[in-house]
């Protein structure tokens, strides 16, 4: 349980324990009963009250779960920053006593039901009335439904960091050990401190759960665990005090509900409609490209984004340590490497890779590249497979060593193979951070002379005026020749593919499923999408 509700403290002696069962037999046989109805704002609530602290000016006020839990922004004048408040429905010492038991009751029941981890409102309320009952406490829809967001909150959510985890503004939750606040990066006020945080004990066991709830083991002996939570975020968690000497502490990364589409990051500015168009006819015509730059640089986010354009009935296979790609594509085969603590065997990126050959699959999407598998995601390239992939790397130059180096040591006569290098970056562009394609290089021939590797920038993003600027593609050129286009018709396909995306963001095609749709209309008949999209545009 989290802190505000948990029990602490000594034991207690044996006549306080005697006259605490005989209370509540005498409520058992007396009982109550509770007429529960749904919720009403106006007649109930409101559930939470927040002050702002002195010194503090209120800037912004959201729900986050309306109507229980909602976030308040101030700004500390004195410190000149913001500071994040999580509002949650207030509990006086009554409730807070009569929560500590139900919790202690209910967890029997609901084992019997089913497991409580998944144990949904409709359960958790049917219990509570039982025991309400049982108690013979009369209590107030107010007192009910803050012991219902409550009982949810920490069996089904994820306790006290449940309103950040809900709050579609935060990408990032950080706690970096016992009693300090924990911080997060808004998308508006990007890293901000809030007002919660776990004491020493409590932070251990909320470690633990979260791994447990991953299907992880976590131990002092095995302090350290990277996982997927249930609703998709990725966490790493490292326990106790060996390895994070302010004690354990976790990271967990939010990720849209819904994958973002091309037009999203179009309308984001992370990349231009040309940019987009160029990476469309290359992911048609099977060229390879990995997304390169710095941690929260959007690598993984545009890596998914661009794979809605592979066409509609190509194989496509994903390898993964941690999930994270979601693809909504009908021929698509997901693959993530699995950790055995006791029987069987590890199956890593390595061993996944291997297999996923024999699949034949047309696409490989790899997550990360960190080591060995690397050689074989290029014996892949070189085998004909179209290959996406990410690392960690700031430049073109930094990506080719890197793969030529420890610990990838991929030979460069095979990272030629490689057609396409996107290097992403996290700036600063007037008050805002801002996620930008820096430059979009290719990747050529090696040098006679020199024996390095020859490359250009086909887009290059000019930070000082925020506009990204075009060059000679030599990829656009080998996909005309391969298509027997004359330079006229390459350029007529880019600007019909340009205004087909510049179409769907007019008319606010954000949507996954639709945005996917259209790409393969487009595939069927690009002339009969074209006129459609025209005339739902006029008409709107």
């Amino acid at each position: 349980m989290s802190g505000d509700v948990r029990r602490g403290g000594e034991p207690e002696d044996r006549i306080e324990m005697l006259r605490r069962r005989v209370v509540r037999t005498w409520e058992m046989l007396r009982g109550s009963d509770v007429e529960v109805r749904p919720f009403r704002p106006g007649e109930d609530g409101p559930l939470a009250t927040f002050s702002a602290p002195d010194g503090h000016d209120e800037v912004d006020r959201y729900w986050v779960n309306a109507p229980y839990a909602y976030v308040v922004i101030t700004y500390d004048r004195e410190a000149s920053e913001h500071q994040y408040h999580a509002v949650e429905p207030d509990l006086d010492d009554f409730e807070v006593d009569l929560l500590r038991r139900i919790v202690d009751d209910i967890r029997d029941p609901l084992l019997y039901r089913e497991s409580v981890g998944t144990a949904d409102a409709e359960t958790l309320k049917d219990e509570l009335e039982n025991l309400l009952e049982q108690y013979g406490v009369e209590v107030g829809m107010d007192t009910f439904h803050t012991l219902l967001y409550y009982l949810y909150r920490d069996f089904r959510g994820f306790g006290k960091i449940d309103p950040l985890l809900n709050d579609g503004h935060i990408e990032d939750v950080s706690c970096d050990g016992y009693d300090l606040p924990i911080f997060v990066y808004h998308t508006d006020y990007t890293d901000i401190e809030t007002n919660v945080q776990f004491a020493s004990e409590e932070l251990d066991n909320y470690v633990i759960r979260l791994a447990q709830q991953s299907g992880r083991h976590i131990s002092v002996g095995d302090p350290i665990v990277e996982t997927t939570l249930p609703d998709g975020s990725r966490a790493e968690l490292a326990l106790g005090e060996e390895v994070t000497p302010r004690g354990s502490a976790f990271t967990i990364r939010q990720y849209a509900e819904e994958p973002f589409t091309p037009i999203d990051l179009i309308d984001y500015g992370t990349f231009s409609v040309a940019q987009m168009a160029y990476f469309w006819l290359c992911i048609e015509h099977n060229k390879s490209l990995i997304f390169a730059g710095g941690t929260a640089s959007g690598k993984t986010t545009s890596m998914n984004a661009v794979s809605m354009f592979i066409p509609p009935r190509a194989k496509v296979l994903t390898i993964e340590d941690t999930r994270e790609l979601s693809l909504y594509h009908d021929n698509w085969l997901s693959s993530v490497t699995r950790e055995r603590l006791h029987e069987g065997s590890d199956i890593d990126m390595y061993d996944l890779l291997r297999s996923a050959l024999r699949h034949r699959p047309e696409y490989i999407i790899v997550g990360e590249v960190r080591g060995d598998e690397a050689v074989t995601l290029f014996q892949a390239m070189n085998t004909g497979h179209t290959t996406f992939s990410t690392m960690h790397a700031d430049s073109i130059e930094t990506v080719i060593n890197r793969l030529e180096n420890e610990p990838i040591n991929v030979p460069r006569a095979m990272v030629q193979s490689l057609d396409m290098l996107s290097i992403q970056t996290l700036s600063r562009f007037g008050d805002e951070r801002v996620r930008r394609a820096k430059v979009i290089g290719e990747i050529h021939d090696i040098d006679q002379r020199t024996g390095e590797l020859d490359y250009s920038s086909a887009f290059t993003w000019n930070p000082s005026d925020d506009e990204f600027s075009s060059n000679d593609s030599e990829l656009l050129g080998e996909i005309q020749e391969e298509r027997g286009w004359s330079r006229a018709q390459l350029l007529r396909e880019m600007n019909r593919r340009e205004r087909f995306l510049e179409l769907l963001g007019e008319l606010g095609v954000t949507g996954y499923r639709r945005f996917t749709a259209l790409v393969n209309e487009y595939y069927a008949d690009a002339d009969r999408v074209m006129e459609k999209l025209e005339d739902e545009l006029e008409g709107a």
